[in-house]
């Protein structure tokens, strides 16, 4: 049986390439798939020179719009000496290179990535600071002036979630299997809802969670945030609810949630209601209007991530294959859990 396509790289040839393109970059020896990860195969570099790490949008046919690596190498370098820290970009490769696909190298940081959001063997607080610096880094991302940054024309104009929800429904749609009920049910209730725009535009991240950003070894503090496939200018709210998602997810079925874990002084995971009010301060916001509407929407969004991943894998071309198709069967579960959010609320 062939490798996994995604999983190795042509170091003999690509080699050459990094030195002629990467100042200071010499003698590559090896590249080291890391085993986690979806969309984009993400490798470990082992040259002369140092340690490096390298994005590929993966082999075979895309959906059109998906795995867009240059638009995290842009993003990354329009941060750098921003108060949100990222990995230093280093160069972006056209699709005509030794690989065949487009790839960008970044630094290789020494740190620690946390992938329970339980976060077993802390203290509680080890764990309040932690959930803090995420905050802290979330408010100090939707701070970031995009105009100064360069970032002025990285999304379209008009209502974000209008755009979001049109973007992801085509995907799923584009992706799906098998008719899923409440899914159907859930775009339908989210095309209804879609509230008024009020505006707000910042940079979003688009998947921010626990396990996209890095820690220092010996301090609870953020070196990295990682991971900017879905990052474009949009709504803040719509980063806030999807990490927020995590409070109601499983801790079982490939999810890492935090539906039935302790919060509170007694562990110093904050409740979901005391992570808001923290944010809502660091970024002198009154109230959240249309939180459900919010919530929803990021289980559905997460839902069609994910149902593209399993029909990635079905097609012989994800990055993980055997966690891409016990993942991509949690879809009708993610719409199940946006569907009683709703119900929650009415």
């Amino acid at each position: 049986m062939s490798a996994n396509p995604a999983a190795t790289l042509d170091v003999a040839a690509l080699g050459p390439y990094l030195e002629a393109n990467i100042p200071g970059f010499r003698g590559l020896r090896a590249a080291v798939k890391f085993p986690t990860g979806q969309s984009n195969p993400t490798f470990r570099l082992e040259a002369d020179s140092g340690l490096y790490v390298l994005r590929a949008k993966p082999p075979g046919k895309l959906l059109k719009s998906a795995h867009q690596v240059d638009r995290e190498f842009r993003v990354m370098r329009a941060l750098e000496g921003t108060n949100v820290p990222v990995p230093r970009a280093l160069f972006l490769a056209p699709e005509d290179n030794p690989i065949g696909r487009m790839f960008y190298v970044m630094e290789h940081l020494d740190g620690r990535v946390l992938w329970d959001p339980a976060l077993p063997d802390m203290t509680p607080r080890d764990r309040a600071e932690i959930y803090d610096a995420m905050n802290a880094t979330l408010a100090a991302l939707h701070d970031v002036d995009v105009e100064a940054a360069g970032l002025a024309d990285f999304g379209k104009p008009g209502s974000y979630f209008v755009r979001q929800l049109g973007r992801w429904t085509q995907q799923y749609r584009a992706s799906a299997v098998e008719p899923i009920a409440d899914m159907d049910a859930l775009i339908a209730w989210l095309e209804r809802h879609v509230p008024e725009d009020d505006g707000q535009v910042s940079l979003v991240h688009g998947d921010y969670r626990l396990d996209n950003m890095m820690f220092a070894r010996d301090e609870n503090r953020v070196i990295a945030v990682l991971d900017w496939e879905l990052s474009t200018l949009g709504h803040p709210l719509a980063d806030l609810a999807y990490q927020c998602m995590q409070w109601r997810l499983p801790h079982e079925g490939g999810f890492r949630g935090l539906a039935g874990v302790e919060r509170g002084p007694a562990t110093g995971i904050p409740t979901e209601a005391e992570y808001v009010a923290a944010y809502c301060r660091r970024r002198g916001i009154a109230e959240i209007p249309d939180w459900t509407f919010c919530l929803a929407f990021s289980f559905f969004r997460l839902a069609a991530i994910l149902q593209g991943v399993y029909k990635r894998a079905l097609d012989g071309n994800a990055s993980n294959p055997e966690r891409a198709l016990e993942i991509g069967k949690n879809v009708p579960r993610l719409a199940a859990l946006a569907m009683d959010c709703i119900r929650e609320d009415s």
